[in-house]
């Protein structure tokens, strides 16, 4: 079986290839979901504002395509660009007008990233995407997003592009999805950052 995936891909697709600095693999599956701590809210995710005691200033809802949100007493706040912590704190000293010490807590449900927090996959894939970036999030939970490897890709010959914030400078690494998605080889799977950039190149032949 692994032999025809390899006629099917080339040989570069299934282990040869290889070339380049690697990642240290992923040795955990991470249980948590959601954003991460750093997490910045985008245009049209969905948020949760809870004001404690005060129900009826909380509500549900959606960060406009302008970046800015309302709920009660709270008109137009400015919501992108910003962590659920500091839009928190943000409602906070708008409603501090209006009552004593509001405790103001932001939760995102449903998210889709600013372009900085998402990683894109493209190139040969069942359905290249630029996805949100999930607390934890592997290679593998972006590859099984997308559908995993077209019939003709050279999976050990992808790249990973990545700004590493400390240095300023661009970095590219090898990744082996060949060797992770069609031989299970968890050595593979690596840890993704925001802003990631998977490329995936084609078997020559």
């Amino acid at each position: 079986m692994v032999a025809a995936a390899c006629l099917a891909t080339g040989l570069t697709g299934c282990g040869a290839g290889v070339s380049g600095p690697q990642l240290e693999p992923a040795r955990f599956v991470a249980m948590q979901e959601g954003p991460g701590e750093e997490y910045v809210i985008g245009p049209l995710d969905k948020l949760t504002v809870h004001v404690w005691r005060n129900d009826e200033l909380g509500a549900e809802v959606q960060v406009r395509p302008d970046g800015r949100i309302t709920t009660p007493l709270v008109a137009d706040m400015p919501a992108v660009g910003k962590t659920p912590t500091m839009l928190a704190e943000d409602i906070r000293l708008q409603l501090s007008q209006y009552i004593e010490e509001p405790l103001v807590t932001v939760i995102v449900n449903e998210f889709a990233g600013t372009f900085s927090q998402q990683v894109r996959i493209v190139g040969a894939t069942a359905q290249p995407a630029s996805i949100p970036y999930r607390a934890n999030m592997t290679l593998l939970d972006a590859m099984i997003a997308v559908g995993g490897l077209s019939e003709y890709a050279a999976g050990n010959r992808a790249t990973l592009i990545r700004f590493e914030r400390q240095t300023g400078s661009q970095k590219e690494y090898s990744l082996r999805l060949a060797d992770l998605l069609r031989r299970g080889d968890s050595d593979a799977n690596v840890m993704l950052r925001p802003g990631d950039v998977i490329i995936i190149p084609e078997s020559m032949f």
